[in-house]
């Protein structure tokens, strides 16, 4: 309002241009007036004239002015601009084997992402996202929880796996799951969770199992079939590499197809910087395509 006032050398002329009334106008100076504790400008009947505080204040009041709308442009380019570090949390088998090839394409598109990839059981990831560590989550398993939104992401299998040496025969009826030594992954694990749940379709519970391990990653896991200390039922995806090198065999079980799906996590009220909303838009076009 003052360098509109200044410029138009009229409180009238000002109300205008600012598209306010004439008494809005003079209200604001005499307040600016009053904080600033110096006459701006000589009232000379119709016409008005700047003082030589005004003269002082005008090119500091533009200087103002200008930096507001640079500071209104850079925020807006923040806004838009995809940059900065992806934290993202991940299950076992979406963080080692689906998120770093989706990484590096996303990196390919905009250079000045970095990611950091945080692999954890889904029950912790969950937790990371419920207690603000985290904004986005890829997780095998919905784990009940307040407050968390999940979509689906990509489709996964699980097979059932024993060591290239095992005589095990490469199909087995449900029932003869209990005699053979299982490796299983620990409490927290949406593997362990999906396990469960197929599992109960035959009515086998975990606990009729002869569990020879517990252990705490699909690679331990994998390693422990090789070394043929039992069998386990692990993820497609982990263990491909390892079927077409023929150092594990793929045991069909009778009737008893596992398939599941491998869930994108987030805050379901929380507000996403711009360049998550970015990445999370562009996993989810994956999903579509």
């Amino acid at each position: 309002m003052f360098t509109s006032v200044y410029k138009s050398r009229s409180f009238t002329k000002a109300a205008e241009i600012l598209h306010t009334s004439q008494p809005t106008v003079s209200e604001h100076i005499r307040n600016l007036e009053l904080r600033l504790n110096c006459k701006l400008f000589d009232r000379l009947g119709r016409t008005i004239m700047p003082t030589k505080e005004a003269e002082i204040l005008y090119p500091r009041a533009l200087a103002i002015l200008e930096d507001l709308h640079k500071l209104e442009d850079e925020l807006a380019m923040a806004g838009k601009s995809v940059t900065g570090e992806l934290i993202l949390g991940a299950s076992t088998i979406p963080g080692a084997y689906i998120l770093p090839s989706i990484a590096a394409s996303f990196k390919n598109r905009y250079p000045g992402i970095s990611f950091e990839i945080r692999i954890d059981d889904s029950a912790k990831v969950i937790e990371s996202i419920q207690s603000n560590d985290i904004f986005i989550g890829i997780v095998g398993a919905q784990i009940p929880a307040r407050k968390i939104s999940y979509q689906q992401f990509a489709e996964d299998e699980l097979i059932l796996i024993c060591s290239a040496n095992s005589d095990i025969p490469e199909k087995i009826a449900p029932e003869f799951l209990p005699e053979l030594p299982f490796i299983h992954r620990e409490h927290g694990s949406g593997t362990r969770k999906n396990i469960e749940s197929f599992l109960s379709q035959k009515e086998i519970g975990l606990n009729q199992l002869n569990i020879v391990a517990t252990l705490g990653s699909s690679t331990a896991v994998k390693e422990a079939v090789k070394a043929d200390l039992g069998v386990s039922i692990i993820s497609r995806y982990a263990v491909q590499d390892e079927l077409i090198s023929g150092s594990v065999k793929h045991i069909d079980i009778h009737g008893l197809t596992m398939s599941r799906m491998l869930y994108i996590a987030s805050a379901s009220k929380r507000t996403l910087p711009h360049h998550y909303q970015v990445f999370l838009d562009s996993l989810l076009q994956q999903v579509e395509d």
